[in-house]
């Protein structure tokens, strides 16, 4: 087996830092699911954000200590990527674009958009394929939310 080349010092320490703010927004988020009011219902308010809670304090934690077990033996080198900055503005555009189409084009095309922009800038390959995830992705969240548990997400103009 090949053996692989230290992790870069900046990444190392940009992991440790958003383990940190997953473990901030997980107790943030459970401390609210813990504050909705109680129900009679068989699945109450606090039904989805308090396992979200719990699942981000998981990665944040996980994310903390492989930061803390790779820092020691990690090198220095290039932190950036070509063209880094022009993918986080096509990234923050691509999530204005889904704010502002979200009313008109409805939840799943808007999502599907999204998805397939980020896949794309974030490196994935030119295919259907990236398209064929980017809408099952949206509708299984539109069905979910929508349908299962009520909550209901803009439909636009075909009804999904």
């Amino acid at each position: 087996m090949a053996e692989s080349s230290p992790a870069d010092r900046h990444t190392v320490l940009a992991t440790a830092a958003f383990g940190g703010l997953l473990l901030v927004a997980a107790v943030l988020v459970i401390v609210d699911a813990a504050r909705l009011p109680a129900t009679s219902a068989v699945v109450g308010p606090a039904a989805v954000p308090l396992p979200v809670g719990v699942a981000l304090g998981m990665v944040g934690a996980g994310l903390l200590v492989h930061a803390r077990r790779t820092l020691p033996t990690a090198g220095t080198g290039t932190p950036w990527q070509p063209r880094a900055g022009l993918r986080v503005l096509g990234l923050v555009a691509a999530l204005v674009g889904f704010a502002l189409l979200l009313p008109l084009l409805g939840y799943v095309v808007s999502s599907t958009a999204l998805f397939v922009a980020a896949a794309l800038l974030l490196g994935a390959p030119r295919d259907w394929r990236v398209a064929a995830w980017g809408w099952a992705l949206a509708a299984a969240v539109f069905l979910v939310f929508d349908r299962l548990i009520g909550l209901t997400l803009p439909a636009g103009p075909w009804g999904f």
